[in-house]
């Protein structure tokens, strides 16, 4: 069976019980993005949402839809795969100002609606191809527009994230029946940053949420990711000129620094793999603006007497004269 078609059938199988019961969540007074109270940030990453379009993937009992349109005043779509799990949200909710529920691959759903102000998911995500869903959430987002996802990181059993993109087994537990067997993508961040930003996102943060009491195996990921304006290019390296610079110049510093697994690089938001470093501020030292930038971008510490300036490149990038020591 199909990995998507296992996943729909075992939340259908889910929300089966929830429906005869007639079970539904309360509305929150806050937006969590763990199953644990009080544990994270609100709906204030979603930044400010009043009177905007917001998309929340895999909406399950839709109480979270309600509660962003009842106090945030955004207009919530919630999109669900599973039957069982919208039809919870659409009979209790239809009426709610701001709110709607529609059922489907939300894939599919993206290719013929209106770009979304916003979107975010929590905790199902990951139960969809990441190189289906992004592609899609990307088309489907405003450029500039936060995408915000709470994804599985350590399960019950301790078992921590992939740094392989393929999904694996993880049980829906039930309180009177078996559990139900899904398949996850369960990564760890650095292959959900590749992922985002190969298919249209910067990565802002990626956040480690833990069990209040420290001592449960559970651990989420809460991922802050922000729709490029245009998808950046994929280039090896910036463009270069002989000409030289005119008037309108910026000075920076770049550091290299080497271990023992080699030169330390990073990858700037363009998709180019490059140094360390950033501008020089007013007043401020090479050495100076070397430590500083180093700080903030990788966390290591460093002191002036450490830096050793070993040259300076000067060049024309896209119309500004730069100088990099």
């Amino acid at each position: 069976m199909p990995v998507e078609d296992t996943n729909t059938r075992a939340w259908t199988i889910y929300g089966q019980p929830q429906l005869a019961r007639a079970y539904m969540p309360p509305i929150p007074d806050r937006l969590s993005w763990t199953p644990w109270e009080g544990v994270g940030p609100g709906a204030e990453v979603l930044g400010d949402i009043t009177g905007r379009r917001v998309l929340d993937i895999g909406s399950g009992a839709g109480h979270h839809a309600v509660h962003l349109a009842q106090a945030h005043g955004a207009h919530a779509t919630g999109i669900e795969l599973s039957p069982t799990q919208h039809e919870r949200a659409a009979s209790t909710h239809a009426d709610v100002p701001g709110v709607e529920f529609t059922q489907g691959d939300v894939v599919k759903y993206l290719a013929e609606a209106e770009p979304f102000d916003a979107a975010y998911a929590i905790g199902t995500l990951a139960f969809i191809d990441p190189h289906r869903a992004l592609p899609s959430l990307c088309g489907g987002l405003r450029p500039g527009a936060p995408l915000i996802l709470s994804l599985l990181h350590t399960d019950l059993h301790g078992r921590g994230p992939s740094t392989e993109v393929a999904p694996r087994e993880q049980m829906i537990l039930l309180r009177d029946d078996p559990p139900l067997p899904t398949q996850m993508w369960v990564l760890a961040p650095q292959p959900w940053e590749d992922l985002l930003t190969e298919y249209g996102f910067r990565v802002e943060t990626i956040d480690l949420l833990h069990h209040p009491d420290g001592n449960a195996p559970v651990i989420q990921q809460l991922i802050r990711a922000r729709r490029f304006p245009d998808r950046p290019p994929r280039v090896s390296s910036r463009p270069r000129s002989a000409r030289p610079p005119v008037a309108h110049a910026a000075v920076g510093v770049g550091a290299l620094l080497l271990g023992e697994q080699g030169l330390l690089l990073g990858r700037h938001r363009r998709g180019t793999l490059e140094l360390p470093g950033g501008t020089v501020e007013a007043g401020e030292s090479f050495e100076a603006a070397v430590v500083r930038e180093l700080g903030e971008e990788t966390g290591l510490i460093a002191r002036s007497g450490d830096v050793r300036l070993l040259g300076t490149l000067v060049d024309h990038v896209e119309g500004v004269g730069s100088g990099k020591t």
